[in-house]
């Protein structure tokens, strides 16, 4: 019975480590999460840059759109869900929804990239985001 015992305390043990780990990645990725992202848009043979900036609101975050592009400074995400690696931004007045994964750098304390996918109008892009100052264009 005292083996038992001992293969029940190491797998405790274990399972509250994964949870402390998973719990301070997913916070470290929530603090690199702020910010802008930019990467670019084709759409057809249409080929524009657009970036997403994050803030943090207590809990929450909020984002707002950039594109030169598409005329666009500056407008408010209506939906922003972080859950996670995944993102999830809405816009419903462009008919648009940002689907995303947050991918770590190799130290694992900072988010390299955000690969996404822009849905707007029944079409489907991929998008891949890279961090930078401030949106380029």
């Amino acid at each position: 019975m005292s083996v038992m015992k001992f293969i029940l305390k190491a797998l405790l043990i274990s399972a509250g480590l994964a949870y402390a780990t998973l719990a301070w990645s997913q916070e470290s990725a929530r603090k690199t999460l702020e910010g802008s992202w930019e990467g670019p848009l084709v759409i057809g043979r249409d080929n524009m840059n657009l970036a997403f900036t994050f803030s943090i609101n207590g809990e929450d975050f909020t984002a707002s759109l950039t594109s030169s592009g598409l005329g666009i400074y500056g407008m408010p995400a209506d939906t922003v869900l972080v859950d996670g690696r995944r993102i999830t931004i809405r816009i419903p007045r462009l008919d648009l929804e940002f689907t995303g994964t947050t991918r770590m750098n190799e130290a694992g304390d900072g988010i390299a990239r955000i690969d996404g996918d822009w849905f707007q109008y029944s079409e489907m892009v991929p998008v891949v985001l890279l961090p930078v100052e401030n949106p380029t264009f």
